[in-house]
């Protein structure tokens, strides 16, 4: 119920912020904006976002094979995928799709499930760590570039920054000194916690976390790959709308829209229009082409992620049914034989 509360919370903020941009903006200068990408304009934007996803799943599939599970290349994309629609349509689920990711790794495919968290809290941590370097960057230039917001977005913004920033500093400390980083924040709660001794899914991740290691440096580069593509789909959008701008203005647009994504409201509804409508008036752009390029970049993210939530769908309810299925077979092995007295063995 909290969860579903949650959801429409976060739904409605993000409906209010959409709103209030369209108004700001005006739904005029929006629709001559949107009007520009049509057909292969809108299949190249399609295509770039299934091959950021696919180097996503690629560079999970490393991850993996770092642990010593490796799963073929296409039936992983379908789990990623479907993990992917649910940190779409549902990002206020903490670790909702990395949890239904492991939890499959560990039905289908018999993978420990400390192994399988390891492996998609490390992808998600990863892609965490690049995001906050490319959200650092992009800010500080348009910050230099224009000064300093001022109201509520400058507190949200710095906030979501500082909060992000913090807690991935925490995480690599205690990772780094082998030590537990659920445990620490616990201790806050109660200093009796002794947090030297990481979970079993930490300690998965403690031992991939290895800069010597080849493969670290490989999944990391497949990071930055993903980001570029992102990058290249960005300048792409905004080449069809008639804006030419240099590598850095593009890294800020690139960071407001990786800085709309931490926050979980669904589909960044409202927030990405915002944050784009503050970069995009920053770096002299017009503040009217933001939601046009938002809602054409949302549009193509949704098309895959309705793809992956059908395979989530698909997924969930075989799932569900060998999870029964077992439950039952369990129960029938459980059941002792009654004796030829008619008493039980």
């Amino acid at each position: 119920m909290r969860k579903i509360l949650l959801f429409f919370i976060s739904l409605f903020v993000g409906v209010g912020l959409l709103i209030w941009v369209v108004g700001f903006v005006g739904w005029g200068e929006i629709q001559s904006a949107f009007l520009i990408f049509s057909g292969w304009n809108g299949l190249i934007v399609l295509l770039l976002t299934f091959l950021m996803l696919m180097v996503g799943n690629w560079r999970w599939s490393e991850i993996l094979k770092a642990q010593g599970n490796k799963i073929s290349f296409f039936p992983l994309f379908r789990l990623y995928l479907a993990g992917f629609s649910l940190l779409f349509f549902a990002p206020m689920i903490i670790f909702g799709g990395e949890t239904f990711r492991a939890y499959f790794l560990k039905e289908k495919y018999s993978i420990p499930w400390e192994k399988g968290m390891a492996s998609v809290i490390a992808d998600r941590i990863i892609e965490l760590t690049i995001y906050i370097l490319i959200i650092l960057v992009g800010v500080i230039f348009l910050f230099l570039h224009q000064g300093l917001p001022s109201g509520q977005i400058s507190m949200v913004l710095w906030g979501v920054l500082t909060f992000f920033t913090f807690g991935i500093s925490i995480f690599y400390f205690k990772s780094f000194k082998k030590q537990s980083f659920l445990k620490f924040f616990a201790k806050i709660f109660n200093p009796k916690i002794d947090d030297e001794t990481p979970f079993e899914a930490e300690n998965e991740f403690i031992k991939f976390l290895k800069p010597k290691k080849p493969f670290f440096w490989k999944v990391i580069g497949l990071s930055f790959l993903k980001c570029s593509l992102v990058f290249i789909q960005i300048w792409f959008l905004l080449l069809c709308l008639g804006k030419v701008i240099g590598f850095l203005p593009t890294v800020s647009i690139l960071s407001f829209f990786y800085l709309a994504r931490i926050i979980p409201i669904p589909a960044a509804l409202g927030t990405h229009e915002a944050f784009q409508a503050l970069a995009f008036n920053g770096l002299g752009l017009g503040a009217s082409f933001a939601p046009a390029f938002t809602m054409i970049e949302r549009g193509a993210e949704l098309a895959v992620a309705l793809i992956g939530l059908m395979i989530f769908l698909r997924l969930g309810a075989g799932l569900i049914l060998t999870v029964f299925f077992r439950r039952i077979e369990n129960l029938s092995n459980n059941k002792k034989a009654p004796t030829l007295n008619g008493h039980f063995s």
